[in-house]
């Protein structure tokens, strides 16, 4: 799963993006969600086949900024963990 970090006074923000171009299927989580490490978050089709992207780490959603049948580009940012 693919993110970027970014420190914001004393937290640190995860953005979690996108590993391909698809459709959203299910969002798994909601804000305010605690997730661990290897949660699943998104289901996205690509290609006829789902694929899941998984919490590379511990947090609370802070975001989710797509929804079921938002399509979606690689590297667009699909959640934000705190």
């Amino acid at each position: 799963m693919s993110g970027v970090a970014h420190i914001t006074g004393k937290k640190i923000m995860a953005e979690i993006l996108a590993p391909l171009t698809g459709k959203i299927v299910d969002v798994l989580v909601s804000v305010g969600t605690s997730i661990t490490e290897d949660d699943e978050l998104i289901v996205i089709e690509a290609l006829k086949m789902e694929n899941l992207v998984y919490a590379s780490g511990n947090g609370t959603v802070k975001e989710v900024r797509v929804k079921k049948g938002d399509s979606v580009k690689d590297g667009d940012v699909l959640l934000v963990i705190a």
